[in-house]
């Protein structure tokens, strides 16, 4: 059967695609002529010259076959000296560098996490939260949920005090940095959680409860997510006037809030409005979610794991542990010894209150 151009070159590399054109051209010449060859064979003239003329095409088809075979060892041995051989050898490099780096790679993290823990324990509270909302706001994404964890996990006090202390550190306000580095609605929702000031009292007014668990409701059923009025309910509220809604939003509609808002799992801004309203009713089990999250069989997430023991060892640590055992049923300390190595086990162990672990 003959061979086609099209068939050459599907065999030949990308990389010779000069050399394979070349080869192409003499190849359709050469095929052209051979296919000729016998019909002028039959009726080629009986003088000398014309059999000379047969005689000098036949031989330049044989110096074009013997051509052709020369490209086509040339191409062998340059694959052999600069192609596949080259490549074959580099892929065993790589592989070999790459199981090489296997064990620094997983000793960075863990180096670097301790670092990480020693640093965020030796600040003060207020500076702490600071600058953990100051590096949010920098490196901030729609499903970073720091900024909400420190608004609305936080108390008023607390919540004025990092802001005091973020002033003093980067000589700017929270608020002018979240409104620069964040846009949309994650913008409409963040504003007026680090802005906000809570009565923290546990007065609640049943009515207003009432009026707005419809308002949220209503706004969730049309999603409309980013209604100004849902995000002041959020926003503003006292945590037990919070509570106290939602409370009545699932005896009146027969469903928690949070499933309402998974509509879309996806939607990472629906996330972080769960993410909101956790945060602001049970922050013990958003915490233990975010230890859980950290801690899997795809290897750890030492700067949320961090972050949370630091954040949360003298508040209410033991609190978190607990609701991870009661969802997970495993100690927190044992997860994270079977997770986690040397002085970063050592220090999470000790801030968890195994001093003598």
């Amino acid at each position: 059967m003959r061979t086609t151009s099209g068939e050459i070159v599907e065999t030949l590399p990308r990389s010779f695609q000069v050399h394979s054109k070349i080869c192409m051209e003499l190849m359709r010449i050469l095929d052209d002529i051979m296919r000729i060859f016998p019909d002028i064979e039959d009726a080629r003239p009986k003088c000398s010259s014309g059999i000379e003329s047969l005689v000098y095409l036949n031989n330049s088809i044989q110096k074009a076959k013997l051509l052709l075979q020369h490209c086509s060892e040339c191409s062998k041995l340059y694959l052999a000296v600069t192609g596949d051989t080259v490549l074959l050898r580099f892929q065993k490099a790589k592989k070999s560098l790459e199981q090489s780096l296997i064990p620094i790679q997983s000793m960075v993290p863990v180096v670097l996490a301790v670092e990480r823990l020693v640093h965020l324990w030796a600040l003060e509270s207020a500076e702490r939260d600071a600058f953990l909302a100051n590096e949010a706001t920098k490196k901030w994404t729609s499903s970073n949920q720091v900024l909400v964890e420190i608004a609305c996990t936080r108390s008023s006090d607390q919540l004025f005090s990092a802001k005091k202390a973020y002033h003093v550190l980067y000589k700017k306000s929270i608020e002018e940095d979240v409104a620069h580095h964040t846009t949309g609605d994650y913008r409409k929702l963040l504003l007026p959680l680090v802005s906000s000031h809570r009565y923290e009292g546990d007065e609640v007014n049943l009515t207003i409860a009432k009026a707005e668990a419809k308002i949220l409701h209503e706004k969730i059923s049309k999603k409309a997510y980013n209604d100004d009025d849902l995000i002041r309910i959020l926003a503003t509220r006292s945590k037990a006037q919070v509570n106290a809604t939602l409370n009545h939003y699932k005896d009146a509609f027969g469903k928690d809030i949070n499933k309402d808002l998974k509509e879309d799992p996806k939607d990472e801004f629906l996330s972080l409005l769960r993410s909101t309203v956790k945060c602001l009713t049970r922050p013990e089990k958003y915490f233990a979610k975010i230890v859980r999250l950290s801690i899997n069989k795809h290897g750890t997430d030492e700067g949320a794991l961090t972050r949370v023991v630091a954040t949360r060892a003298e508040i209410d640590l033991k609190i978190v542990a607990d609701e991870y055992q009661r969802r997970d049923s495993v100690p927190l300390d044992r997860a994270i010894v079977k997770d986690t190595t040397g002085d970063y086990e050592k220090m999470l162990l000790a801030l968890l209150g195994h001093n003598d672990a």
